[in-house]
């Protein structure tokens, strides 16, 4: 009896399979994946992401980040705390001069003939190199254009230019995977101007490029195809900036450096020891990184060069880290994420991933309220600040780059007495004399987020200046000008965003999807 009762389950099991075909099902509800009958809803086949053309996979972890060596300079903005970084992505090398004329050119194609301004504005600024005591109009004229200068690491970028290489370039790499996987053709993906390829253009449907596309499941669809989704895992996320936190994890090269859980050193620099010179037998002596030795020695001594290079090397000169990252130290400092404060770690303070810069953003919609909202010139999606919202408890306003260092909470002065705002100060008074209202209250909030820091050239009654402001951000590694010192992982300086110089130049990091090994494994 039980033997043909376990037949009949067996059976009653096979006419199921048979009836439902061999597709997926749903462990939540039974129904069939894939499956146009059964609704249409999509699991992509995707498990991995896919490493981005020019990155290395970086595997995260907690790491004592901060100040390693004596504080010579008493700027104590480096004090040593432990944080933890998720795995992530970043370049093995600096962003070269080819690439970035990569970038120029795309742009210039793009939008030069309509609006020349657009690619004049990502331009490089090669006057960095002009010192009032120095000849190098050889470089001004040369060091980006020449062909070779290629593999040299761009300068005379911003953060803000640098920022933007970032969105080019992912969208560049983005309309390439799916130009290969056929889901958009190519003559269709050199669309240029405000109509060409944008990743975020494309996934909010309003791309008006041609192709295939991607088979719908959904019933109403008709049979017609879509586009990718982020759901469908074929598309990589953003390049951006690394933070510097990440800068410096990377840069440390944990991973060569651990026994178990134990680090076993804590490094000063990207290579193991105390020293700028190589301990292995076969390079003894030799300099791992191109920095200034002292003042007046940029390179060493005819026939015995100690690093060989007065300027910028190659991006891939020098032995590169545990990680296979290449010049995390040396031959030219590199834009972070951040914006800069003197305390990298307030109290209160994220230990996990640490960054300050949020400004929570959302796409705006068109005047007809059903698609977003699209700039004409770059075609770009346009963005606005996320409401204030008083009731939420992880955050309560769209810019939180005073949060805790900058904001009314962390100032000196008495607020409800002085409070200075974009155009000077504002007394409580003035409150009463104006009748209150949202205008006010939009002052009042715009006094407490600009409290501590102000540009230089703001005007205020008491004339308060500072060199660091919302418009700062963080510079890691040190340079071919530099001395050793600024090479330690943990340094940190700080640059104006729309400026830039002939000592810093940039490389992109990306997130890291799902598993944080970068290996598939067993459970």
């Amino acid at each position: 009896m039980k033997i043909l009762k376990f037949s009949f389950l067996m059976a009653a099991s096979l006419m199921l399979m048979v009836a439902c075909g061999s597709k997926e099902q749903s462990t939540t509800t039974g129904w069939n994946l894939n499956d146009s009958e059964w609704g249409g809803f999509d699991r992509s086949s995707y498990s991995d992401q896919i490493t981005a053309p020019g990155l290395v996979f970086v595997e995260g972890g907690s790491f004592q980040m901060g100040r390693v060596a004596d504080e010579s300079r008493f700027q104590w903005n480096n004090l040593v705390h432990t944080v933890t970084v998720s795995s992530f992505y970043i370049d093995e090398t600096e962003v070269s001069n080819i690439s970035y004329r990569e970038f120029v050119y795309w742009m210039n194609r793009a939008y030069g003939e309509e609006y020349p301004e657009l690619v004049k504005q990502i331009y490089p600024d090669t006057n960095v190199w002009r010192e009032r005591l120095s000849w190098r109009e050889n470089f001004v004229e040369n060091y980006f254009q020449c062909a070779m200068f290629n593999d040299y690491p761009v300068v005379g970028v911003s953060w803000e230019q640098a920022s933007q290489f970032c969105k080019w370039r992912t969208d560049r790499v983005n309309e390439k995977i799916l130009v290969d996987a056929g889901i958009i053709n190519l003559e269709q993906s050199e669309l240029t101007g405000a109509d060409a390829f944008q990743t975020d253009v494309y996934l909010a449907g309003l791309y008006k490029g041609d192709g295939a596309g991607v088979p719908n499941l959904d019933p109403a669809a008709g049979g017609e195809s879509r586009n990718v989704r982020r759901s469908d895992g074929i598309l990589v996320p953003n390049y951006r900036l690394p933070t510097e936190a990440e800068w410096e994890f990377a840069a440390l090269g944990m991973i060569g450096n651990t026994y178990d859980e134990r680090i076993v050193e804590h490094k000063t620099y990207p290579w193991a020891g105390q020293s700028v010179r190589s301990a292995n037998k076969k390079y003894y002596g030799q300099f791992l990184a191109n920095f200034k030795r002292s003042r007046g020695d940029a390179m060493g001594v005819a026939g015995n060069l100690n690093d060989g290079w007065e300027y910028t090397a190659p991006v891939k000169w020098y032995f590169p880290n545990d990680y296979g990252l290449y010049h995390m130290a040396g031959n030219v400092s590199e834009w972070c994420a951040d914006v800069y404060r003197k305390d990298g770690n307030p109290i209160g303070g994220e230990d996990l991933n640490p960054y300050r810069g949020n400004v929570y953003q959302y796409v705006a919609m068109g005047e007809d309220g059903e698609e977003a909202a699209i700039d004409e010139q770059t075609g770009n999606l346009i963005y606005q600040n996320v409401p204030d919202d008083m009731n939420r408890r992880n955050y309560r306003q769209a810019d939180n780059i005073n949060y805790l260092d900058g904001d009314w909470n962390s100032s000196i002065y008495d607020f409800e007495t002085h409070s200075p705002t974009a155009g000077g100060w504002m007394d409580s008074s003035d409150d009463e004399e104006e009748g209150g209202g949202e205008e006010t209250e939009a002052r009042s909030h715009e006094a407490q987020t600009n409290m501590m820091y102000h540009r230089s050239d703001s005007t205020s009654r008491n004339n308060i200046t500072s060199l660091i402001n919302n418009r700062v951000r963080v510079v890691k590694g040190g340079s071919w000008r530099d001395r050793a010192y600024w090479m330690q992982c943990g340094t940190r300086r700080y640059y104006d965003q729309d400026r830039s110089t002939s000592w810093i130049g940039f490389r992109c990091a990306m997130d890291r999807m799902g598993a944080r090994t970068g290996v598939k494994k067993d459970k």
